[in-house]
């Protein structure tokens, strides 16, 4: 087995087959190869002796970037895939944090770094039209793979630093070797037989874990070609995957959901693409999308720390994700003592009755590939307490030993003193037909604890029906007394982080402030109402009366 991503990289020299496309861009596996090889040796040239081999790379879904990223492995150098999201001095701590020493980018992404103090960082402009790149390039040209290097190449050289998504705190850089990301794209290549003739759709972007582990990776170590979309479209999805010929692709998040929200046409199943593979589609929109498009989708699940990881067999029921890794020693165990959860118990419809004993942090026993975050020791501490690798995602596990997805430990509810999974109250929410999105959270309750709040994005055209929902949510059997929300929030749509994620962070903060939102009065004897400025104003000051009025708008 491939031991390196460098070796991947080399193996492509003199493959003439189609290996990477984006719009009318064509170019050959060997040019790939020749393209990183070149800029293998332009970065030897570029980064300091003695300074950390880093390289920050803020682009969209260009051809640079997996240019770069094979240069980076080339060259025995890490990528920071920067978050164009990110803002002044965000931005710029995520730069600097990372120790990069050279910054790629293009024109586009240039008013981002207006102002920012980035010392000692050299900054690539790599439009295809700067005649200065291409001057910069051209004197290695002649170069091949492995020539230039800034360090020994190993399967522990650090190749990746790529952040959480920054949905729910302060985002940390986590580090993935060479090693890992060659074993992590076989894995997904003898998993899903991933073929040399296959196209590789990536329309996540290339800064997050998603795109390079799980489409990216398996490409380069399949032998398939890559076609690229610079930033996600979910009118130009099928149209890219009728013109390139793609086979495979990855989504996180709302991605789904967009597609699914997009005119249906009669020539939904008019293409080539036979598999989808990521995280959080949930069942039901994961089944309306093979319902429509003719198209699998298979959630997994492995923590982009790598720390954990759960693999899929014929045999998985639906809505689970899988059984645990060969060698993983995983368990569902209550995060604040540690002891095992209940074996979760399911009725004939599949759904959960018993989630206040079988919902727990997932965690990892034994030993695991987790390679830590970049200058963050209180994080691994934190990751690793104890001697075991908290995943800080919660599942429950059924008697057979299938893993099921409960959504973050961050997402935890107190609600009257019972603990609540909003990833399992979404899923029970997603089935109300008028919904294109339902995200759930936390908001502070005004005495103490939490209280559900929703948010809903509806249909084009649809109006909320409180009566309707009220009727929803008395047919829904597996809705438990405590789960119903006590504040819904009417949207168009549904904010998202630059990685198609519920930005929840935001809408926590947002709370019942402002925009359409509905509630029930604790104790009222109707349903729903509009939440007016008058209710809003009695709420707060029942906060006050509790003590509890700095918990508002955090």
């Amino acid at each position: 087995m491939t031991s390196t991503v460098a070796e991947l990289v080399q193996r492509q020299w003199g493959d003439h087959r189609v290996g990477l496309r984006e719009s009318e861009l064509v170019l050959s596996h060997h040019q790939v190869a020749a393209g990183a090889a070149a800029r293998a040796a332009l970065l030897v040239d570029l980064v300091p002796r003695g300074a950390e081999p880093h390289l920050g790379v803020l682009l969209d879904n260009t051809p640079e970037f997996p240019l770069w990223l094979s240069a980076a492995a080339l060259a025995g150098a890490a990528v920071a895939g920067i978050n164009p999201t990110r803002r002044g001095a965000e931005l710029a701590r995520d730069i600097v944090h990372t120790d990069c020493r050279v910054l790629v980018t293009e024109r586009a992404r240039l008013p981002l770094l207006d102002g920012l103090d980035l010392p000692g960082i050299r900054v690539l402009v790599t439009d295809p039209d700067n005649a200065d790149y291409a001057e910069l390039l051209a004197p290695y040209a002649a170069a091949a793979p492995g020539e230039a290097t800034l360090r020994p190449v190993g399967p522990g050289s650090r190749l990746l630093l790529y952040f959480t998504s920054g949905s729910t705190g302060v985002p940390k850089a986590a580090i993935c070797s060479q090693g890992r990301l060659a074993a992590a794209g076989a894995s997904l290549v003898s998993h899903f037989g991933v073929r040399r003739d296959d196209v590789h759709y990536i329309c996540m972007p290339m800064f997050h874990g998603n795109a390079v582990i799980a489409n990216w990776a398996p490409a380069l170590a399949g032998g398939a070609s890559v076609a690229l979309r610079r930033r996600f479209s979910a009118s130009r999805f099928l149209s890219d995957v009728r013109e390139y010929g793609a086979t495979y692709f990855t989504y996180v998040g709302r991605a789904v959901q967009y597609l699914l929200a997009t005119p249906e046409r009669d020539d939904d199943r008019e293409h080539g693409l036979r598999l989808g593979f990521g995280t959080e589609a949930g069942a039901v929109d994961a089944a309306r999308f093979e319902a429509r498009f003719g198209v699998r989708l298979v959630e997994g699940y492995g923590s982009s720390e790598g720390g954990a990881a759960i693999q899929r067999t014929p045999d998985t029921p639906a809505g689970a994700i899988g059984r645990a890794g060969a060698g993983e020693d995983l368990a569902v165990v209550d995060p604040d003592t540690g002891e095992e959860r209940a074996a979760a118990v399911l009725d004939a419809d599949g759904r959960l009755v018993n989630g206040d004993r079988a919902i727990g942090e997932l965690v990892n026993r034994g030993p695991n590939p987790f390679e830590g975050y970049w200058r963050h020791p209180e994080a691994d501490a934190a990751r690793t307490r104890g001697g075991w690798y908290w995943t800080g995602d919660l599942f429950f596990r059924d008697a057979e030993g299938f893993l099921y997805f409960a959504g973050r430990s961050d997402d935890r509810l107190r609600v009257d003193s019972e603990n609540l999974a909003a990833a399992v109250i979404e899923n029970i929410l997603s089935r109300w037909s008028p919904a294109t999105g339902v995200a759930v959270y936390a908001v502070p309750d005004p005495v103490a604890g939490d209280q559900v709040m929703a948010a809903v994005a509806l249909r084009e055209g649809t109006a909320f029906d409180p009566a309707a929902f009220q009727d929803f949510l008395a047919a829904q059997p597996d809705l438990g007394t405590k789960m119903a929300p006590r504040f819904v929030r009417v949207l168009r749509r549904l904010p998202v982080t630059a990685t198609n994620k519920i930005h929840r962070v935001g809408l926590r903060r947002e709370g019942f402030d402002g925009g359409e939102v509905w509630w029930r009065p604790r104790g009222a004897r109707v349903g729903y109402r509009v939440l007016t400025e008058g209710d809003r104003t009695r709420l707060r000051a029942e906060f006050g009366a509790h003590g509890r009025e700095g918990l508002l708008g955090r």
